[in-house]
């Protein structure tokens, strides 16, 4: 049993239901089951793009303190070299 599992009411169109309770049925799944992992996978979708979002900005404003950065073509020189005898390590930011 996982500990400080509270319910949680939410309000669907009976469209929605509906379309939760069939699914569900194919799926041999309870609607709950379905809501909440379909809850889950947006969670840890959002969180990604959130992440992704911070550590872009972030790489951003150290460029804008720093000037450092990596060329277009150095990277695209290391990115070609993958999978072959002589694969580059990856290009310093400059």
């Amino acid at each position: 049993m996982q500990a400080h599992i509270k319910p949680m009411a939410i309000k669907l169109p009976q469209q929605e239901r509906d379309r939760l309770q069939q699914l569900g049925a194919v799926k041999k799944r309870s609607a709950h089951w379905l809501a909440k992992e379909a809850i889950t996978q947006f969670l840890d979708r959002e969180e990604a793009a959130e992440l992704f979002k911070q550590e872009s900005v972030a790489r951003w404003e150290g460029y804008c303190r720093t000037g450092k950065s990596v060329s277009h073509d150095a990277v695209m020189e290391w990115l070609e070299s993958w999978g072959t005898e002589n694969e580059l390590q990856a290009p310093k930011c400059e």
